[in-house]
């Protein structure tokens, strides 16, 4: 809805990586440093981590989208709880080799022949293995294996590890990763922004879908939003959206701290209550709306959210316009909802974890959260329409109505 007000080309802060929207913050310029020094050395493993929504994912993408193909050729795993002949096939398999049926050995074998052959193409070979926390200790041992590969003495593969901060902590304390631990040629761990980029890092999201400036953010607004955001990326995206889907409802020239208190104030309430107060509060908003209404064209009083008159007083709704208001409100707490687990970075019923169902949960959210937008905004559409009818129908009726004659 927001991006039609403020006539932007696109959702400027939608939740899914995009790497149109990179914004190379001080940590980001870093660890792109730090990538770039790997990859001049061409051996080793290079290891980048971060909280949960800090941007790895995004860095990885940009990172991948400047590597010339006729030199590098790079692929990516999202690894799993995996052991380690899992996470050699895995590797095989995205380097396009095929494992069905074949022993440990033989892929081997295989993995090795391709390194060769892109050697003597000119390319280099990069693995970029991205929740590297998730990984067991045969799992790295096998890349640690798989960096050995040499030809002329240059090395074959090079290995990008990417996670969160436990990896990294686990890295430095275990004697039984003391082999990958000398491999390691440049580590950077990927903090949030600080609060002076966050207003460069919400401009830069919306002069990407041809913002000129309005709405306008105060500066106080920036501050707020830094605050409640703890500048994470994908916490602010979240916090954002909000913050514009109100200043469109609201119609809005001028975000200031008072509109983002009221969102941070909503999520608050969204953060506590979880999916059941949203579908308590979608069931009991829908029973406001529609008792008393058993007969065909009865009509009552909605008095929560139903539109006031002149007078003051809430306008009636018929019962076969009222399940669209109610479908809205249902549409927005599921909206609210879905937006506040995800920029806390867990799921609404409990802390996020990194096996393979959970991780597809949160990305089926997301997903979610994005067609509930679509259906919200062409709800909205409708009931505007009812209520400008409504109202217009009031005002012939009522008690004002030779006001309007």
């Amino acid at each position: 809805m927001y991006d039609t007000y403020y006539r932007f080309t696109g959702r400027p802060f939608q939740l899914t990586p995009d790497t149109q929207f990179y914004f190379e913050s001080t940590t980001h310029r870093k660890a792109m440093s730090y990538l770039g020094y790997g990859l001049a050395q061409g051996e080793g493993f290079i290891v980048i981590t971060g909280d949960i929504g800090v941007g790895k994912t995004t860095l990885v993408g940009h990172l991948m989208a400047t590597i010339d193909p006729q030199r590098l050729t790079a692929v990516k795993i999202v690894s799993t709880q995996v052991g380690g002949d899992d996470m050699l096939r895995l590797a095989a398999e995205v380097f396009g080799i095929a494992t069905d049926h074949v022993e440990k050995a033989h892929v081997l074998s295989r993995i090795e022949a391709f390194l060769h052959h892109q050697a003597r193409a000119g390319r280099r070979t990069l693995l970029i293995v991205d929740e590297a926390q998730n990984l067991a200790a045969p799992a790295l041992e096998e890349l640690r294996m798989l960096s050995n590969f040499q030809l002329g003495g240059q090395s074959l593969l090079q290995i990008f590890l990417l996670g969160q901060p436990e990896f990294r902590e686990r890295v430095n304390g275990s004697d039984g990763l003391e082999q990958l631990r000398q491999r390691i040629i440049a580590t950077h761990h990927l903090a949030p922004m600080k609060p002076e980029e966050v207003g460069p890092y919400i401009e830069h999201r919306l002069k990407v879908v041809g913002w000129t400036g309005n709405p306008r953010f105060t500066p106080e607004a920036y501050a707020l939003l830094a605050q409640a955001s703890g500048c994470v990326p994908r916490r602010l995206n979240a916090l954002a959206g909000r913050v514009l889907l109100l200043g469109a409802i609201d119609q809005l020239d001028i975000i200031d701290e008072r509109v983002v208190e009221a969102v941070v104030a909503d999520l608050a309430v969204g953060e506590a209550g979880g999916e059941m107060l949203a579908n308590d509060f979608a069931d009991r908003t829908e029973l406001e709306l529609t008792q008393s209404l058993d007969e065909p064209g009865a009509t009552r009083t909605a008095e929560a959210g139903g539109p006031l008159n002149d007078a003051g007083a809430r306008i009636a709704i018929p019962r076969d316009e009222s399940g669209d208001i109610a479908r809205l409100l249902a549409l927005q707490v599921e909206v609210e909802t879905l937006n506040a687990a995800v920029a806390r970075g867990v799921q609404p019923d409990g802390p996020m974890v990194t096996d393979d169902e959970r991780i597809a949960g949160l990305e089926e959210r997301l997903a979610r959260a994005e067609q509930r937008l679509e259906e919200q905004d062409e709800v909205l559409r409708r009931v505007l329409s009812k209520l400008i009818e409504w109202v217009e129908r009031d005002a012939r009726n009522g008690p004002f109505a030779s006001r309007v004659a």
